[in-house]
């Protein structure tokens, strides 16, 4: 681009374009001093200002395949990466494709801030999702598999198949997957199957006739989801070390056995994905737990909206597949290797391997807690913060199990979102009910693709005498916290967990959130005017302490912002951080523009989805948003605001999205006390100055990966907080 057109007016359409333009620009040292260039600087409801936040959602998963071919990690890890991109694109495939997919068939298309239209996101996401898929399969099979094989661990080819591993697989064929597989021939009688959502399948062809005289020339073999997909191959067999066969190989090699008589042309796996979003109409049912169950198994049986199919498919058996479907070529991913690549989790924890996986470490808990006998004497005293995974989860389910015993806890109030039938915490919960307590526990039953096992946990809580509550209409139950009410010297004193994740033990060992353990009057009054409202029926409650949604947080976040605003406008300092997994407020994202506009100093940790556009001259230039992607999922929510000296920090269950502050009961605690609040900046700054695991988001919507540079020395938070946190896992 020459001068004469960096001094023209640009449209606010191309703005992102020209940024990124101008970044490669080289630096001339000019003769007469240029024109300045000339920006019409977008107004703040601008669509070009507004990344799509299906495509964005996109793109974080691309980072997380990235991590596959970074070998700072080992190898069973860097495969880990890989399937995790798989399960993401599943789900994302299952809940958003299906979503845009619907809003097209039924004329529903509505355009976000953004400005794009359905169709053309549609588009757009088949052009990404094609080139990665191919990506992922490349990796693995030119990068991570023969990185394995080298360490021993295999995934035998029929090609490389010896004499005495044909006749292995021969005999487990005949013994453990000829029996409890069933062909099914396509004819006007036996029509095409209605196949199960993600299943692994097969397409036949045919040459012959068979008993009955039908000739139609295909097949489905559906493969019975008991089977194993990787089946490990005894040393005396394979040889040292750990050989596996997949089972589509296997059905592929004796797949004539399955057709006696008749000629087997070809056998190519598929896989089919589905629309996977309950569509339970709350405002219709009497009751939530029935209508569920309802739902759950059309969940198996959604709309088609992606097939996959092996490479070497021929397109006519493509065309057909596509058919039955009622897809187009463009939903139709050609893969080289297995169908199902989420099945390979089972070999990544190999035993006989762990120096292909990441070191183990022990959560560490605090010294104040380690031998006390009575946790609530500690937290009376004062409050406990515990950052997970690096601290133990176990004072949490302590504290529920002290409270189950002890004879002077009168009663238990808890949110489960996302807990397991069989956790710790519900274990807990069930011996408190027995013990007489009372307890009360507010399940969400709708937590996307947990709704199964929430039914369990509400079943085994109601057969223990413990009340039940399924939340409110219309606003999923999204808080994480637990009100314990206990007879002290006479009086009830309250003692409350508020948290940003989950009451799942196994998160918590993977994915980083904060736990709060407190008995601050205020505050636990306000956790259980919070309960009150989600239990009993009443008008809203004001709030000491607690900002909550779907009432006082949205509001309460942009009149904190609004107040750095204010002070930068002044000419004070002003400074905001926030860490979240997601961004697509336009109020947020508007209300944080102008605070950019007037001079505040914005860091935004944001690891999934951002639709705000850091870095657009005169609009968020004093924006800066990185994404991290590490050995741990990236969880906890924090705001922090400089507040002209008086700095406040606030932990949350609640990402910055219309459906957390619009549509969900969400919980924003304040961290109060020097000591607390300076250690959770300086753990929010130790991701701020992460250069080896982090992805700044440009102003194009492009993520480039951080890296030292100079004589920086390299920083990844993760490891800093492992090594600042936890003690080495004990040698076993």
């Amino acid at each position: 681009m020459n001068s004469e057109g960096l001094s023209q007016n640009l449209l606010p359409a191309e703005l992102p374009e020209v940024v990124a333009e101008l970044e490669n620009v080289p630096v001339v040292e000019p003769v007469v001093a240029p024109t300045p260039a000339v920006y019409v600087v977008p107004g703040l409801d601008d669509s070009s200002l507004y990344i799509h936040r299906e495509l964005s959602q996109l793109k974080f998963n691309i980072r997380v395949l990235e991590q596959a071919l970074d070998e700072s990690y080992p190898l069973l890890e860097r495969l880990k990466f890989l399937l995790i991109f798989s399960s993401n694109l599943d789900e994302f495939f299952e809940i958003r494709v299906a979503g845009l997919k619907k809003q097209i068939t039924f004329a529903r298309e509505t355009a976000g801030a953004d400005g794009l239209q359905p169709h053309q996101v549609l588009a757009r996401i088949a052009e990404l999702v094609h080139e990665q898929v191919e990506r992922q399969y490349a990796i693995l099979n030119d990068a991570l598999l023969p990185a394995l094989e080298k360490h021993q661990v295999r995934f035998i080819r029929r090609r490389h198949w010896t004499p005495k591993l044909k006749a292995w697989v021969r005999r487990y064929f005949r013994d453990e997957i000829a029996p409890i597989i069933t062909p099914i021939g396509l004819d006007p009688t036996h029509p095409f199957p209605l196949l199960v959502n993600k299943s692994l399948n097969f397409i036949v062809e045919l040459e012959g006739v068979d008993a009955f005289g039908r000739d139609s020339g295909l097949a489905i073999i559906p493969a019975p989801r008991l089977l194993p997909r990787v089946i490990k191959v005894p040393e005396d067999v394979g040889g040292p070390g750990a050989n596996h066969v997949f089972l589509s190989s296997m059905i592929h090699a004796h797949a004539d056995d399955l057709f006696q008589g008749m000629k087997v042309k070809g056998c190519y796996q598929f896989r089919l994905t589905r629309n996977a979003d309950l569509a339970v109409d709350t405002e219709d049912v009497e009751d939530l737990a029935r209508a569920l169950r309802g739902e759950l198994f059309s969940r198996r049986y959604g709309d088609a909206v992606r097939l996959e199919v092996a490479d070497t498919c021929p397109q006519h058996l493509a065309d057909y597949l596509l058919k039955q479907f009622s897809l187009s070529e463009s939903e139709l991913y050609r893969v080289n290797g297995p169908v199902n690549l989420t099945r390979l989790f089972s070999i990544t924890g190999l035993a006989s391997h762990p120096e292909l996986q990441c070191k183990p470490f022990t959560p560490v808990i605090p010294k104040l807690l380690q031998n006390s006998e009575n946790i609530f004497s500690v937290i009376s005293k004062q409050d406990i913060l515990l950052l997970h995974p690096f601290e133990s989860f176990t004072p949490v389910v302590d504290l529920l199990r002290q409270a189950a015993k002890d004879p002077q806890v009168l009663a238990v109030r808890q949110t489960l979102y996302r807990s397991g039938a069989n956790s710790e915490i519900v274990d807990a919960l069930v011996d408190a009910a027995r013990n007489g307590k009372e307890v009360t526990a507010v399940i969400e039953l709708r937590a996307r693709f947990d709704e199964e096992s929430n039914l369990l946990l509400a079943s085994r809580l109601q057969a223990a005498g413990a009340v039940v509550i399924y939340g409110v209409v219309g606003f999923k139950t999204h808080a994480k916290m637990m009100l314990i009410l206990r007879r002290e010297n006479g009086e009830i004193v309250r003692y409350a967990h508020l948290g940003t994740g989950n009451y799942h033990a196994g998160n918590a060992k993977l994915y980083t959130d904060y736990s709060l353990l407190t008995s601050d009057d205020a505050l636990c009054e306000d956790v259980s005017k919070l309960f009150s409202q989600l239990i009993g029926m009443g008008k809203t409650l004001r709030m000491k302490k607690l900002l909550h949604a779907p009432f006082t947080l949205k509001k309460g976040i942009l009149d904190l912002i609004a107040r750095e605003t204010q002070h930068a406008s002044e000419g004070r300092p002003a400074h905001i951080m926030f860490k979240v997994n997601s961004v697509t407020d336009p109020k947020i994202i508007r209300a944080l523009y102008k605070a950019s506009q007037c001079g505040v100093k914005i860091d935004m940790v944001v690891r999934g989805m951002c639709c705000l556009r850091p870095g657009v001259p005169g609009v968020s230039h004093n924006i800066q948003v990185r994404s991290i992607i590490g050995r741990f999922l990236e969880h906890s929510r924090i705001y922090y605001f400089y507040n002209g000296g008086d700095e406040q920090l606030y932990l949350s269950s609640a990402d910055l999205m219309e459906r957390n502050l619009d549509k969900r009961v969400e919980t924003c605690f304040p961290i109060e006390g020097k000591r607390l609040l300076l250690r959770v900046k300086k753990e929010l700054e130790a991701y701020l100055s992460d250069n080896t695991q982090s992805w700044i988001l440009q102003p194009d919507g492009r993520y480039l990966r951080n890296s030292p540079s100079g004589n920086q020395h390299a920083r990844n938070a993760q490891s800093m907080l492992l090594e600042k946190l936890t003690s080495p896992a004990p040698v076993r």
